[in-house]
């Protein structure tokens, strides 16, 4: 069970990659991955199917392998075969390619919940308490998934991956430590864990390979190691290695497109910007699900990345144009997501007839999603999206009163949400609106109080810091962020200034 909403699914049809011709996928041994994955859970499972429940712990050993498009197969199987399996929708949902599939499932979850175990019905609450936004509420319900079930690793699993949603990376750390104290095999609990040390602070990227490499000790030929130990050889700055493990994986299961996707990441910060598109055309091209479209951004950064913003800006609107022709799972998301993108490049370079058309775009499609969610949490999330672009964009305009306005407006529709993370977003606007005025104190006090994980957050903290004086500390963020690695379009907007910062 994920504990997040998967809006915006992966991966269509089967052609031949820029590898040249693709060899056949590798024989899998099942018997043995299922020793490593769903043969271990200590969780209840309600069902007098044979053929659901079978079907159920396929869709979990592919879930626990990075094969989303197959456990969401092996997931829908289990329900067709038992219309009254209440986890097995929940899964469904939470693999799925759209808002619709996630919310439609996880009410036909709730629907049966009755006639499932308390483990079941209190998985399923969580992934309603996150639809709600009510982080909190979810936390306490992994602590009784604990407590009920204190043998079960896979609820420690739960209890960590909320705990990493939290930053509270040593509580997080401590529940998978947990876990692999009570199934040292489990594969899941290895890269749970080397995830948390790759992407949350304190980050040990060593650690975190080392977990990789024990992952992929119990699943030799199976692609999803592969992208993980790219992942920690990109972070450890080792791009050849980064780029052989990527194209391994690919080689491994040729009709996964995000291994190329990958690649792609690694030939952008290598500034081989021509290899970087060929990439993720031949991604978009083998794509499954929304793939298509949510590939094509990345191609949209190698331009940023270039140093072509309006390039970025014009792709990315193409694709606002095509999305709906594409014949996606879920082409409002997609598109709402590449108007997002044009927004961030316009307002960060000051292209204000840009950014006016893009949001001008965004906000009907955001409050058609939110009526299709039918949620009074979600629409008040989509709500206080808006109402912080258009913070911003006042802000980088210089009307500062009006930043102030649509940032307490979005303070006042988050206030509401069980969430101790709820004001980060708000902290950074009320950062944005100092240091644009050259208040660099304040803006310090406010973007630490902002998301530092994301790398564009964590850039202008550091330019704040620099303002104010803590020269040391910016230069050793500025440091940090040159050699970040992982391809977001706020890092693709600021990785030379870093770069140049951090000599």
């Amino acid at each position: 069970m994920s504990t997040l909403r998967p809006l915006l699914a992966i991966a269509g049809a089967f052609i031949l990659s820029s590898c040249g011709a693709a060899p056949p996928s590798t024989i899998r041994d099942l018997a043995a991955l299922d020793g490593v994955t769903s043969g271990i859970t200590g969780l209840p499972l309600t069902t007098a199917s044979a053929d659901a429940r079978n079907h159920f712990l396929q869709g979990q050993r592919e879930l626990d392998l990075g094969r989303f498009f197959e456990a969401n197969d092996h997931f829908k199987r289990a329900v067709a075969a038992d219309s009254t399996f209440a986890i097995a929708y929940d899964n469904v949902a939470n693999t799925g390619n759209s808002l619709e599939e996630f919310k439609t499932n996880l009410a036909r979850a709730e629907q049966h919940a009755a006639g499932a175990s308390d483990a079941e019905r209190i998985q399923i609450q969580i992934d309603r308490r996150g639809f709600e936004n009510n982080v909190s509420g979810q936390l306490a319900l992994a602590q009784q998934l604990v407590l009920k079930y204190p043998d079960s690793p896979r609820a420690y699993l739960v209890l960590g991956n909320l705990q990493t949603a939290l930053n509270r990376s040593a509580d997080a750390r401590a529940s998978i430590s947990k876990a692999l104290g009570l199934a040292p095999r489990l594969l899941i609990a290895h890269t749970d864990i080397g995830n948390s040390y790759l992407n949350s602070e304190p980050k040990d990227f060593t650690k975190a390979l080392e977990h990789f490499q024990h992952a992929e000790a119990l699943a030799p030929n199976e692609p999803y190691m592969h992208d993980l130990l790219g992942d920690a050889q990109r972070a450890l700055n080792d791009m050849p290695q980064a780029r052989a493990e990527y194209t391994r994986g690919h080689e491994l299961n040729p009709r996964d497109a995000s291994l190329l996707q990958q690649r792609g990441h690694v030939n952008s910060f290598a500034e081989d910007y021509a290899a970087a598109r060929a990439d993720y055309d031949s991604a978009m091209a083998l794509g499954r699900g929304n793939e298509r479209a949510a590939f094509a951004p990345f191609r949209a950064y190698v331009s940023a990345y270039a140093g072509d913003t309006p390039g970025a800006i014009a792709e990315l609107n193409r694709l606002v144009a095509e999305v709906d022709g594409m014949g996606l799972p879920d082409p409002r998301g997609l598109k709402i997501n590449a108007l997002t993108n044009v927004a961030v490049i316009a307002i960060h370079t000051g292209d204000f007839a840009a950014v006016d058309a893009a949001l001008k775009q965004r906000r009907p499609l955001m409050m058609q999603q939110a009526d299709r969610a039918g949620s009074a949490a979600f629409r008040r999330a989509q709500e206080a999206n808006v109402a912080s672009f258009d913070a911003w964009l006042a802000a980088r305009k210089g009307d500062y009163e009006a930043a102030r306005r649509a940032t307490d407006r979005m303070a006042a529709l988050v206030a509401p949400d069980a969430n101790p993370r709820k004001l980060e977003p708000v902290h950074q606007l009320r950062g944005f609106i100092a240091l644009y005025q050259g208040n660099s104190q304040d803006a310090v006090a406010h973007f630490a109080q902002g998301n530092l994980n994301d790398p564009y957050i964590k850039y202008y903290y550091a330019v704040a810091l620099e303002g104010a004086g803590q020269t040391e500390k910016a230069k050793q963020l500025f440091r940090e962020i040159a050699t970040y690695n992982f391809n977001t379009l706020g890092y693709a907007l600021i990785r030379k200034e870093a770069q140049q910062k951090s000599s």
